[in-house]
């Protein structure tokens, strides 16, 4: 759980109104990974667990934007109702340079915004570019959609698929 500090913090987050426990304990996670994220010099809002961003995004607190490419979620599988934008796109893959452009189309730039990728690295450099061009409140979502790959046959460890968080595949 929450220390009475985090509670507190939690509770002047952003200014935000904040009256519900799920309210409390939604705003202390942003405002924990918020502090982490500062603490280790982080060019972007902070990091989330999977489990904390299904809890904020199920809570209409957050919005999960994908930022896998399309092949990706046709093919692994995606988090339902969330919006698509690819960072990096093609083979070899190169950066999609409409990538603000259409992130602008689906975000304001101070929603709290979490970016998932396959396993949390396309997430941060999507992350850092989002918050060099004004976006406030954007998190990316540690070990992404499928872990991190930890060995030669391709197994994963961790990642959203890993905790049975909801996820669908076309």
């Amino acid at each position: 759980m929450y220390t009475s500090n985090e509670v507190a913090h939690a509770q002047q987050y952003e200014g935000a109104n904040v009256s519900s426990e799920s309210d409390i304990e939604s705003h202390a996670i942003l405002a924990t990974a918020r502090e982490a994220g500062e603490q280790a010099g982080l060019r972007y809002s902070g990091d989330v667990t999977p489990q904390e961003a299904w809890q904020l995004f199920s809570r209409q607190v957050a919005l999960l934007i994908d930022v896998r490419t399309l092949e990706e979620r046709k093919n692994v599988g995606y988090v339902p109702e969330t919006p698509h934008v690819a960072w990096a796109t093609g083979n070899p893959m190169e950066r999609n340079p409409r990538f603000i452009r259409e992130l602008e189309s689906k975000a304001d730039k101070l929603d709290v915004i979490l970016l998932l990728c396959r396993s949390g690295k396309r997430s941060v450099a999507a992350a850092e570019a989002a918050n060099k061009v004004g976006f406030k409140n954007v998190f990316n979502v540690v070990e992404g959609f499928e872990g991190e790959v930890v060995n030669d046959q391709g197994v994963t460890s961790g990642g959203w698929q890993s905790y049975n968080l909801p996820w669908v595949r076309d």
